[in-house]
């Protein structure tokens, strides 16, 4: 039976990303960068589940949700941007397969840096960002969600690749060989979230590099 959250606060985080805020039921426990199947609490949209990720921690009193929106679809997300305070949600399960092992380099595409939105939070609550790294793929600087927390946070780790727009301080076209090269280590972990195309991208990069596969956490965004 899904869990019926109701919305706190619901805004914008980017032009097209929305961070929405909920209550949190009792029962819910999930680990950071976990997502959840959620559906919208309106007639013919209850059944209509699509994956988004906490972005708020386990401990946290409330659940947050970072979502890029897609406007020219009639979908679920173009439904969200119509949703207010009092509004409701439904959650009906939770799942994924990115945590944090260790030390290393988070490489995210788009949205695909939900998961790890989460997982830094939690890294910075324990005082073990430590020496992690951050490739952060995007069409624009327009499109980065978070640029000054992770600039904040991390520094001169955190590199930004911009595919549509050429900026000083900002890598420009896709995440190459040469780039994953330049910050790879021996022995990190590598983790990847993202559009797949991307992701069997930069597999194919990493097996060129002969990265042991053990060394890769992942999730299909």
């Amino acid at each position: 039976m899904a869990e019926h959250l109701k919305i706190i606060a619901i805004e914008k985080a980017t032009h097209d990303v929305l961070h929405i805020t909920t209550e949190k039921p009792e029962n819910i426990n999930y680990n950071a960068g976990q997502a959840a199947d959620i559906s919208i609490n309106k007639p013919k949209w209850e059944n209509e589940l699509r994956a988004f990720t906490f972005t708020s921690l386990p401990t946290d009193k409330q659940l947050e949700f970072t979502i890029k929106t897609y406007p020219q679809h009639n979908g679920v997300t173009n439904q969200l941007l119509s949703l207010k305070p009092g509004d409701e949600l439904l959650l009906h399960g939770v799942f994924g397969t990115i945590g944090y092992k260790g030390e290393g380099i988070f490489i995210a595409g788009g949205a695909g840096i939900t998961p790890f939105i989460a997982i830094y939070k939690q890294l910075e609550k324990e005082g073990n960002v430590g020496n992690n790294k951050l490739l952060f793929a995007n069409k624009t600087r327009a499109d980065i969600i978070q640029e000054k927390k992770f600039k904040d946070l991390l520094g001169k780790y955190f590199i930004n690749i911009l595919s549509e727009e050429k900026l000083e301080g900002f890598e420009y076209g896709y995440i190459t060989e040469g780039l994953l090269r330049q910050y790879l280590d021996a022995t990190g972990y590598i983790y990847l979230c993202g559009p797949e195309p991307m992701m069997v991208a930069v597999e194919k990069h990493l097996n060129k590099l002969n990265v042991d596969s053990a060394r890769i956490v992942k999730e299909v965004f």
